[in-house]
């Protein structure tokens, strides 16, 4: 089938089992964020996870232990959740059209709503693109990231994860109801806002004398300043040739009062997730997260907008990558802005993805 014709096609049936993709989407949220609720486990955490189980049942990039997990979380009403995805679904299996959103990789500017697939095309080209330059790949905040299994045996890369103990101890129980290793990385408990992670990552066996990529998804918006801006000190003073990357909401997200924010917010306070942490991103963006990262004595390398930005307006998000210089082009350390040290009381989190 032509793609003009097969894309008509699947917006029709799009629009046609719509109302079972809303029925399901009804019957599904109310038990996730029940249980994170009842239990503490990070809701937003199955952000990614939904976004990577969508591309490999649409078989546009390959992720076995996605699938395999989500098929086993409590969290998650199986039944709610055919219904939810039965449009997509269905509209590929009769079509075969793939629509824009789950192409891997993700091709153009992306808008906001695309955040979580693109993220994923940009976060595995970055580690791709440095493979062969570190020996460690530590997975800030990792929730249900599963990367640690795209690993091949000849890229000889020791993986690590740091996230909450509830989370960490949550991650390792679904690994092994859904027949995963749990021995794909070492895992270490840490919580950014009131520990050294480096510090618990060295005890783990992290060499700091190597260069190491740090992966950092969907963490920083659920931070306050001052854990954001220390971790990145602290990956500013690892080994040179080291790369660091987040993405970020700037700061005009963060307080918006459009009704998709709005609601984003409410339901994440509601499950002890609040969005707290934006970056000022002040046209053009691409200045404005270099002098971020620069004032902790990082190289801005990439820097990706979600969401359009005009010379008045600010994208909504962004995404970067950063290295650590040599030490002769470092100079001495900075200590990065200011720290905001009024901290929200609410439970945040460091793990997973809006």
């Amino acid at each position: 089938m032509p793609e003009l014709a097969a894309a008509g096609f699947f917006r029709a049936l799009q629009v046609l089992l719509l109302p079972i993709g809303i029925a399901g989407y009804i019957a599904g949220v109310p038990r996730l964020l029940a249980y994170s609720r009842r239990t503490g486990v990070s809701a937003t955490l199955l952000s990614s996870l939904y976004a990577r189980y969508m591309q490999h049942r649409l078989e546009t990039r390959p992720d076995v232990p996605a699938a395999r997990l989500m098929a086993v979380m409590p969290n998650v009403s199986q039944e709610g959740f055919r219904l939810e995805t039965a449009p997509t679904l269905v509209g590929h299996l009769l079509t075969g059209y793939v629509p824009r959103i789950y192409r891997y990789p993700y091709q153009g500017p992306a808008p906001m709503h695309h955040q979580p697939t693109a993220r994923t095309s940009l976060y595995d080209a970055a580690l791709q693109r440095h493979l062969t330059g570190v020996d460690q790949l530590v997975v800030l905040g990792a929730g249900f990231d599963t990367r640690a299994f795209r690993l091949a045996q000849e890229d000889r890369i020791r993986c690590f994860e740091i996230d909450l103990p509830r989370t960490q101890a949550f991650k390792l129980k679904m690994l092994e109801k859904a027949g995963l290793s749990t021995h794909q990385a070492t895992y270490v408990s840490a919580d950014f806002e009131t520990e050294d992670w480096m510090e618990n990552l060295v005890a783990a066996g992290f060499d700091p004398g190597k260069p190491a990529f740090f992966l950092w998804e969907a963490v920083t918006m659920y931070l306050d300043r001052a854990s954001v801006e220390a971790t990145l000190r602290r990956i500013a003073g690892s080994a040179p040739g080291s790369v660091v990357a987040f993405d970020y909401f700037s700061r005009d997200t963060v307080a918006s009062r459009s009704p998709y924010m709005r609601y984003a917010r409410a339901t994440a306070s509601y499950v002890g997730e609040p969005l707290t942490f934006g970056i000022d991103n002040t046209p053009p963006a691409r200045k404005s997260a270099a002098d971020f990262v620069g004032s902790f004595g990082l190289a801005l390398e990439e820097h990706r907008n979600f969401g359009r930005e005009t010379r008045r307006r600010s994208a909504p998000a962004g995404f970067v990558t950063a290295v650590v210089p040599a030490a002769a082009a470092r100079g001495p350390q900075p200590d990065g802005p200011k720290p905001n040290t009024q901290r929200n009381p609410a439970e945040r989190r460091n793990e997973g993805n809006p």
